[in-house]
């Protein structure tokens, strides 16, 4: 089986070069993909330069993803963050997952934040107790066998949630795989200088909407705006 891996980015030229390294070390990777939704800095000449094939797009993490699956040739396509690690075999820890469970659509890995902040630890937990009801999101590395993207129509081009959304129908395919031989590390740089309630609430809130047909452009401008928000940076 022949593993693509789509990135997509924007104006991470202090991150990718780190996965792109650690990529072009797992001889289970195939291709690499990067889909760029219009970097202002040197995020595509970094990809180019390291053998990735670079896209250009919209900005949009929903659209970027479509970009990068319809460009893929490979048998298995595993969407990673830009500031997401794999840990070394895990591109071989995931295809023989699913050679050994022919019957699952899919799946992701064990996530673990970075950073010493005890609300990491806490995301660590959290993150382990959604995954057993099933809820998962895209900084976890998911990955799916393309005929059954290409069945589901793949990610929908929405602002947010298109993580959510996507693993929803991933979900009712069949039963799917969380690979926890190995693991990924990914940023929490999104959480800095914020306060774990706020965080929560954010989370509790843009789901609520999500649920009341709220638009991903309003929850897009929603979330960047709890982000930047100055009660968070007391």
């Amino acid at each position: 089986m022949r593993l693509s891996v789509i990135i997509p980015t924007l104006n991470e030229e202090d991150a990718i070069a780190d996965l792109l390294a650690v990529l072009r070390d797992d001889p289970d990777v195939w291709e690499i993909i990067v889909v760029d939704g219009g970097s202002s800095d040197a995020t595509r000449q970094i990809a180019a330069s390291a053998g990735a094939h670079v896209i250009r797009t919209a900005r949009g993490r929903g659209q970027q993803l479509c970009a990068g699956a319809r460009a893929a040739l490979g048998d298995i396509y595993w969407f990673l963050h830009a500031d997401t690690r794999p840990e070394r075999g895990a591109g071989q820890a995931l295809l023989l997952a699913l050679e050994h469970n022919p019957q699952a659509p899919g799946g992701n890995f064990q996530v673990w934040f970075d950073g010493e902040r005890r609300f990491a630890t806490w995301l660590n937990g959290f993150y382990a107790w959604l995954r057993s009801h099933g809820v998962y999101y895209g900084d976890s590395a998911i990955f799916v066998r393309r005929e059954t993207y290409e069945a589901l129509g793949g990610f929908r081009a929405t602002a947010l949630m298109e993580d959510y959304e996507f693993t929803r129908r991933l979900e009712r395919v069949g039963p799917t795989l969380n690979i926890q031989s190995r693991s990924v590390q990914t940023s929490s740089r999104r959480f800095q200088n914020r306060s774990p309630w706020r965080i929560v609430l954010q989370w509790l809130v843009i789901h609520a909407l999500y649920y009341c047909n709220v638009s991903g452009t309003r929850l897009a401008k929603l979330y960047q705006s709890q982000i930047h928000s100055p009660a968070d940076q007391k």
